[in-house]
This record gives C-alpha cells, sequence and structure tokens, in this order.
C-alpha cells in the first residue's frame, strides 16, 4: 500500500514538473520586459519635470542663463542629485527592456546599448555636479564660467557622450523602424537626432539651445520607447 501511494505521489509530482517547463513563458517574459521598459518611458518626462519645478521655484535661476544642471548647486542641490540618479537607474531600466524587446530585430544589439550609455551618463553627470555661473547659485559670477573646474569637465563630458550616444541610439531605430515600413518614425528618429546636435551645438551662444536639445531628446526616447511597448 505504501509503495503504491508513494508511487502515485511520484507520477504526480513528476507531471506537475513535466506541465511547468512546458508551459508557454511568453507571458511571464513579457512582464519584465514591459516593466523595465517603462523606465525609459517615465524617465526624461520626470527629470523635465522635476527640473521645471526647480527652476521656477528656485531664487537666482533663470531658464535663459542657467542649465538645468546647476540645479545640483545650493543648499536644495540634493533634489537635483536625487533627479539625475533616478534618471540613470530608470533609463538603464529602460536599456534592459529594449534588449528584450528587440531581440533579434534590426538594432537589436546596438540600440540598448547606446541608451544604456545614456543612462550611465546621468549617473555620472549625478556624482560630478557641473559648476556656478550666471548668478546661479546665489552669489555666483553673473558672468558664464569660462574656465571649468575638474568635476565641472567630467560633468560636460559625461553629459556630451550621453546624447551622443543617444543620437546613435535614435540612427540605429530610424533603421528598426524602416525595416518595418514605420516610415514616419524612422524619419522622426533621424531628425530628432539631427535635432540634438544642433541644440548642443548651438549651446555657446544660448543656454536655451542646449536646455530644449536636451529635453527633445529626453522626450523622444519616452515616445519611441511607448512605441516599442505597443508593438
Amino acid at each position: 500500500m505504501t509503495q503504491t501511494v508513494h508511487a502515485s505521489v511520484t507520477a504526480t509530482a513528476t507531471a506537475t514538473a513535466t506541465a511547468t517547463a512546458t508551459a508557454p513563458a511568453s507571458a511571464p517574459a513579457r512582464l519584465p520586459a514591459r516593466t523595465l521598459s517603462a523606465g525609459g518611458l517615465v524617465a526624461g518626462p520626470l527629470f523635465l519635470g522635476v527640473g521645471a519645478i526647480q527652476g521656477l521655484t528656485r531664487d537666482g535661476f533663470d531658464f535663459t542663463r542657467n542649465a538645468i544642471s546647476q540645479l545640483s548647486l545650493g543648499a536644495l542641490g540634493w533634489i537635483q542629485v536625487t533627479s539625475f540618479l533616478l534618471t540613470g537607474v530608470l533609463v538603464l531600466a529602460g536599456s534592459a527592456g529594449l534588449r528584450r524587446t528587440l531581440r533579434d530585430a534590426p538594432g537589436g544589439v546596438w540600440a540598448p546599448r547606446l541608451t544604456g550609455v545614456f543612462g550611465a551618463s546621468f549617473l555620472l553627470a549625478a556624482v560630478f555636479t557641473a559648476d556656478p555661473g550666471a548668478g546661479f547659485p546665489a552669489g555666483a559670477p553673473e558672468a558664464r564660467g569660462t574656465a571649468l573646474s575638474w568635476h565641472g569637465t567630467l560633468h560636460m563630458l559625461s553629459g556630451m557622450v550621453g546624447y551622443l550616444a543617444l543620437c546613435a541610439a535614435f540612427v540605429v531605430l530610424a533603421r528598426h523602424f524602416a525595416a518595418r515600413g514605420l516610415r514616419g518614425w524612422a524619419v522622426g528618429c533621424r531628425v530628432t537626432a539631427v535635432a540634438v546636435l544642433a541644440g548642443f551645438a548651438g549651446s555657446g551662444a544660448t543656454v536655451v539651445a542646449f536646455t530644449a536639445g536636451a529635453g527633445l531628446g529626453l522626450l523622444w526616447l519616452a515616445a519611441v520607447t511607448a512605441r516599442l511597448m505597443r508593438a
């Protein structure tokens, strides 16, 4: 009798294990990919929203003279530092989701890698803060700084490398969209890449160009991520 019960239990366990092993894995696998991709969707709007609120409420800050990065300075600078860190983590999560979404697709290797570089640049920007200048924070020289500190230089270089990687990711994603007949999205990726680079090129004349280019890149990343999540 004991042997019969033991054999029955063993057979039941074997059948259960077999059913679990052969069950479709696509449903649980899709959930983490979408959850991770959501990081790339919310990262840009979150970063810009936090920056806009701070820029409108902190004394001495002027969007026509100051870059959002300078909000990392002063007594309340920890808010912007936290925003940099959180945005970096969210973009890195989005790049991981992008890797799963674009598996075996054109651009499926390089687009996530380049987006990951972009996310890492935000983490570096949090550690190495921008230099004061243009009247911010309170007591800083009114003129824009011409001599960069070592941490200001690293901050600028991290942003430059990060946005170059993002623009390259858009070019790669343009190929992905074109291969699927989504010509509007393909054109949008290429135009956005050019516009972001133009904004950075014009930053020497006005900080508004830099802010516009950086903001456009973040918003287009959110839009592209949303489109890929729907697919």
